[in-house]
């Protein structure tokens, strides 16, 4: 049994450790504003620059250029996007849970190799460990996120898909919906999905004057489409991290109060069962002199 002072000792460290977990909360909250104005800026612009892109898309160019023309798949590039630390519920968990899906179900099922692209510390730790084929890692950055770090990883993905590594992209991340809900989303990057439907009704009852011309708008405007898509993807995944940490620290916040109202009256009951024993002691001992 327990005695009082480890009893203490014990509440004094859930005391500790709820004041931690309060602490970290606040510091995910004042970040996820910060994070949240970052999506509500990058969104429009990324949306926007998709619907100029899907404007000036032609038949010639879904035929026959290199970003939006579908080949013959036997190399998958899959973008893992996951946290750089822990602490965050089952953000990681669900993100590595999906992915082993998706390399198992339906990119092995189709015979096809997968080259793992790990962007944050957790995917990378998981699949590195195990037989996974992990090609490139991009990590320990999400703390001070910067247009950089999305300019790195396009870099690499453009790359490999150019010079025939990859024949398809996909990226698997979570999408920020509000601070209790998340939602993975499995993106294709490359090739860029642009339907030959969506894009001829684009152009109906149009009439645009391009200058220079409109080819040289398009092959402007391709890398700047990838490249905004994936910022806003890492914007979506660290405000999505912000706001699971930010709640599972004000969980474990509420755990540790129950904990500690929980210890405190198991310690006034042993305080009190220990003054009753020494009652007891006293009196049994005033009795037996008496008796004597």
């Amino acid at each position: 049994m327990a005695t009082l002072r480890d009893i203490k000792r014990r509440i004094k460290s859930v005391q500790s450790t709820q004041q931690i977990t309060k602490a970290m909360k606040m510091v995910a909250a004042a970040k996820l504003r910060r994070a949240q104005e970052g999506i509500i800026n990058a969104r429009p612009y990324a949306h926007e620059i998709f619907n100029m892109f899907s404007h000036l898309v032609t038949d010639d160019d879904l035929n026959n250029n290199i970003y939006l023309k579908s080949r013959e798949v036997k190399n998958v590039a899959v973008v893992i996007v996951t946290a750089d630390r822990g602490l965050c519920g089952a953000f990681n968990t669900n993100i590595i849970k999906e992915a082993t899906r998706y390399i198992n179900e339906d990119v092995n099922n189709e015979n096809l190799k997968a080259h793992l692209v790990c962007v944050g510390n957790k995917g990378y730790e998981f699949f590195s460990k195990r037989d996974y084929n992990v090609v490139f890692k991009k990590t320990g950055f999400f703390s001070n996120l910067n247009y950089q770090a999305a300019l790195e990883i396009t870099g690499h993905l453009i790359a490999g898909y150019i010079d025939g590594t990859y024949d398809k992209v996909v990226i698997i991340y979570n999408e920020f919906k509000s601070i209790i809900q998340q939602k993975i989303v499995l993106e294709q990057f490359l090739p860029i999905p642009v339907q030959k439907n969506d894009a001829k009704e684009k152009h109906i009852d149009t009439n645009y004057i391009f200058e220079p011309d409109q080819k040289s708008i398009f092959e402007y405007l391709m890398p700047k489409h990838l490249k905004a898509q994936m910022w806003r993807m890492l914007l979506e995944s660290n405000a999505s991290e912000l706001g699971a940490k930010m709640t599972a620290m004000d969980n474990a916040t509420t755990n540790a109060k129950e904990m500690i109202r929980t210890l405190q009256l198991k310690y006034n009951k042993e305080r009190q069962a220990a003054i009753t024993k020494e009652i007891l002691e006293i009196v049994s001992g005033a009795n037996a002199l008496k008796a004597g």
